[in-house]
């Protein structure tokens, strides 16, 4: 890169031991095909020189909106088979933030956070009190039949049989026969959506949203709407969105350190996005992975599982979308 910034936006749509000998061709299309349009909408946003904190509130409203991921409709269900969801948005430029947690209804989470952000004194609302809000701000809301998909249900009944909470979408490795989602290792599959972008303007933001984990105990909160563990923005170094533990996120500051270790040691986005994930994580017994973009348009995505339902896309550049490890990313850096 020549120092100056270029737009771009990246996504993700959760982590994990995401098997090549279960998921089929027609499963594996289905989640690229829904990760490139998605980006390439939030991509187009960006070249009309719209901003990335729009750029970022499309996309994951869109990655919500889509069953396959676990956020909005895609959300799983608690032990008390009820959805409980979760969001964080934040902007670089100004670095105001809203969050939502425990929210029951709201079609879009991300919005909600969103509404936090601009139209109340706060950064986290939860529960029914954030829903009474909400209300009032005019946003969508949902019967719960719309958030029930059949195979979030069998999840919950598999996990029940286990006895134990599933992150996120673990429970997907039921049947091969019934599955409308790709089939992933148990215990091995970190749901969570996200999305970081920088414009035109040279802004950053970033946001996070999920249904959080099959069978958790109803409250339980993670790392999604806590600003420098699941979502971050900074102008001054990058915008960052994680996938993953939860617990582990939260208790090592994951994103938070990597805009530190990139503002005052100097170390690279890469460098220090690559060392948080492979090093740091593993020591709170984390697994996962981040999205993050820095104020000069460089994008990572590091993860330390097998795959990452992922995409990054720049204004007039081809959209790359990619699933497993081993599938090179080489071109975010041209």
């Amino acid at each position: 890169m020549d120092g100056k910034p270029r737009a771009g936006i990246a996504i993700h749509g959760g982590a994990g031991t995401i098997l090549r000998t279960a998921i089929n061709s027609e499963q594996e299309h289905a989640y690229l095909t829904a990760l490139r349009d998605i980006v390439i909408a939030g991509s187009a946003l960006l070249a009309d020189d719209g901003s990335a904190l729009d750029a970022v509130t499309l996309a994951v409203s869109l990655l919500e909106d889509c069953p396959l991921f676990n956020a909005g409709k895609g959300s799983v269900f608690t032990s008390a088979a009820t959805i409980e969801m979760d969001a964080a948005i934040m902007d670089g430029k100004t670095r105001r933030a809203g969050a939502v947690a425990c929210v029951r209804q709201t079609r879009n989470p991300v919005r909600a956070a969103r509404a936090v952000m601009e139209h109340s004194p706060h950064v986290l609302m939860v529960g029914p009190g954030a829903e009474e809000f909400l209300r009032q701000q005019g946003l969508p809301f949902e019967d719960s039949s719309y958030f029930h998909t059949e195979h979030r249900h069998a999840q919950l009944q598999r996990a029940r049989q286990m006895a134990g909470i599933m992150l996120d979408h673990d429970a997907a490795n039921l049947s091969t026969q019934t599955q409308e989602i790709a089939p992933l290792a148990p215990d091995q599959k970190l749901g969570t959506v996200g999305a970081v972008a920088l414009d035109m303007q040279g802004n950053l933001a970033a946001a996070t949203s999920t249904g959080g984990m099959t069978n958790k105990l109803p409250g339980r909160v993670g790392d999604t709407p806590m600003l420098g563990a699941g979502c971050y923005a900074d102008n001054h170094t990058a915008a960052l969105s994680a996938t993953g533990t939860g617990e582990a996120f939260m208790r090592s500051l994951a994103l938070h350190d990597i805009a530190a270790q990139i503002r005052y040691l100097g170390t690279s986005l890469q460098e220090a996005a690559q060392q948080v994930v492979m090093e740091q994580l593993p020591l709170f017994d984390g697994s996962g992975g981040i999205i993050a973009i820095d104020r000069l348009g460089n994008i990572t995505m590091p993860f330390n599982t097998e795959g990452m339902y992922r995409a990054w896309m720049r204004p007039g550049e081809a959209a790359f979308a990619a699933i497993y490890a081993d599938q090179s990313e080489d071109r975010k850096q041209r």
